[in-house]
């Protein structure tokens, strides 16, 4: 008797959609845990944001390797054998008494969640028709979210019951049990031809040489990063500093940008192919999405609009930054499309490492000049929005000698 097919949403989809939760969820975790860092280990903002970052530096550092293995190994091994490591990265964390040790436990975390989104693309690719990519992609997408959600306000009301060590036990006890279900999930054969690692490695050459990729990687890298070390950390001390609000009022903020974001991922998938049939592209609304953010970040800046709705505006409007991907990818070869993915997500990485560490010591810079606390936070933010502004522009206005192929805007290619 011939056995019956997986059935995919639940085989596949779940898995790999807890992994990606998992994922968000240390990654947005110290934002609302910042001030017991600082205060059990008598830290300063730089040292705060470098502790913080070292996640993303890792994570980054690991993306173009990670786009090698993906192909070779595929995605359930290679992502089941990092979660692992991030797992043991969490219970490192929950027992670190020195800055030395919790980065290294940080950069634990963030090298074994690299694979985390990357790995859910690889994965779903055989198992979903190219019609249900846009609503696959959201939906992942979604729960990534939802992790961000439980980064805010649920996490603010555990801390006192378990405080940070043993909620990052917790995550340790999570994380082992994601890798078993992504180990566990059945693979699909491919009949592609397996590149050799030479090939693989030439076709990342191509990548990275491109200047169609030098077009979109400093928006990638100042806005989506961007976006990520402020959620990811100085959202709640820019709250708490700037604005003067509780810890639980400036986590509730980040439990409206997470919601946000979520709604910003499904409305993608629901009503990218309407505006299409109406002649707004992905690449318009990446361009009207982000330079709205913009707008939202400067008004942030001179305080200007009540902060529960610039926080969540920021979250919806920030969500458009994964269409790069798709879009990205629209100028090279499927079979490249692994790579063009983890070489984009290298320049978020990077930048997200270097502006989440960058603000911190901008921060104690400007202190130590003498600008109150407010103060300093305003022209750290203001820095920040300066470099994203540069590099909008330069994406808005850049010509390449490769023009966009029909790929790029097709709702199968961008829902991310």
């Amino acid at each position: 008797m011939k056995a019956s097919a997986p059935n995919p949403w639940l085989r596949i989809f779940v898995p790999f959609a807890v992994g990606y939760f998992f994922s968000y969820l240390l990654r947005n975790a110290n934002a609302v845990i910042a001030p017991e860092l600082t205060r059990d280990l008598d830290i300063a903002a730089a040292d705060l944001g470098l502790l913080t970052s070292a996640y993303l530096l890792a994570f980054g550092a690991f993306q173009l390797p990670l786009g090698i293995l993906l192909d070779r190994y595929g995605a359930r091994r290679v992502e089941a054998a990092l979660v692992a490591v991030a797992a043991t990265g969490c219970a490192l964390f929950a027992r670190g008494t020195t800055l030395t040790e919790l980065i290294v436990a940080r950069a634990m975390i963030g090298f074994g969640v690299s694979a985390c989104l990357m790995a859910s693309f690889k994965a779903f690719t055989p198992w979903f028709g190219s019609g249900r990519q846009a609503s696959i992609n959201a939906a992942i997408m979604a729960a990534g979210g939802l992790g961000a959600l439980s980064a805010s306000t649920p996490l603010s009301w555990a801390l006192p019951l378990f405080g940070w060590r043993g909620i990052f036990l917790g995550i340790a006890s999570l994380g082992l049990i994601v890798a078993l279900l992504v180990f566990t999930t059945p693979e699909k054969p491919s009949d592609d031809a397996v590149e050799t690692l030479g090939e693989q490695l030439r076709g990342l050459v191509d990548v990275l040489s491109s200047p169609v990729y030098w077009r979109f990687a400093p928006l990638s890298a100042t806005l989506t990063g961007g976006f990520m070390a402020v959620q990811g950390l100085w959202a709640v001390p820019w709250l708490m500093h700037f604005n003067g609000y509780s810890r639980d009022l400036a986590a509730f903020h980040l439990l409206l940008t997470g919601i946000a974001m979520v709604s910003g991922f499904v409305g993608i998938a629901t009503l990218v192919g309407w505006l299409q049939r109406r002649g707004i592209t992905p690449q318009t609304l990446l361009l009207t999405g982000l330079g709205s953010g913009l707008g939202v970040m400067l008004s942030i800046v001179l305080d200007a609009a009540p902060t529960t709705l610039l926080w969540f505006v920021m979250g919806m409007v920030f969500s458009v930054s994964n269409l790069a991907y798709a879009l990205l990818a629209g100028h090279f070869p499927a079979h490249l499309s692994g790579r063009v993915n983890t070489a984009l997500n290298l320049a978020v990485f990077v930048g997200a490492f270097s502006i989440q560490w960058g603000f911190g010591v901008l921060v104690d810079t400007l202190q130590a000049q003498g600008l109150a606390s407010r103060e300093a936070y305003r022209w750290s933010f203001a820095v920040l929005l300066v470099l994203q502004a540069i590099s909008y522009l330069w994406f808005r206005f850049a010509r390449t000698n490769t023009a966009m192929n029909s790929r790029e805007d097709s709702p199968s290619s961008s829902g991310l």
